[in-house]
């Protein structure tokens, strides 16, 4: 290959991402009823006002690749926490009949972060999620940054580093 042509992939490729970066950066957090575990139910647009930005993660009990995403952010929460202020989310997508796992779950694994249960799916639904493990990335303001749907096994690499970005971003530092 020529290093014209090369060069020319690049800048398209960038384009591309910046572009569809610019159209998630536009998009805020829908308000949508959500339930914590204890059966509260809570407007999704309380997630945000941290002023510290955010991932937020639709799971399931059944999905494998779900709780190694989790479980990976989980191992290295604590230390992004005090690196960035990072606030981490789960949103578990079970329904109805599948619901009283989560908690189990959640105990079971001593996660240390907020759980919430999306069971008639309207939260799923105002952000467009298909499939699971989907994770979004927000900014301090609640802006959606960056999405990402299934895992693979560094992905949480990539999460830490754009909200690392983000953090620089807002501070200067």
């Amino acid at each position: 290959m020529t290093r014209f042509f090369v060069n020319k992939m690049l800048c398209y490729i960038f384009f591309i991402l910046s572009f569809s970066l610019n159209i998630f950066a536009q998009k805020s957090l829908p308000d949508v009823q959500i339930k914590n575990l204890k059966e509260q139910t809570i407007s999704s647009k309380q997630l945000i006002g941290t002023n510290q930005p955010i991932i937020i993660s639709f799971w399931a009990t059944w999905c494998k690749p779900c709780l190694q995403e989790i479980n990976a952010i989980s191992d290295n929460l604590e230390d992004w926490q005090k690196e960035t202020g990072v606030k981490f989310i789960a949103i578990s997508v079970d329904d109805s009949r599948s619901k009283a796992r989560v908690l189990t779950f959640v105990n079971t694994k001593k996660w240390k972060f907020d759980v919430y249960t999306d069971e008639n799916a309207d939260f799923q639904r105002a952000l467009n999620v298909l499939n699971v493990p989907h994770t979004f990335i927000l900014d301090a303001n609640g802006k959606i940054i960056y999405q990402h749907t299934s895992y693979a096994l560094g992905d949480e690499e990539e999460y830490i580093d754009i909200v690392r970005r983000l953090k620089k971003a807002s501070t200067g530092k």
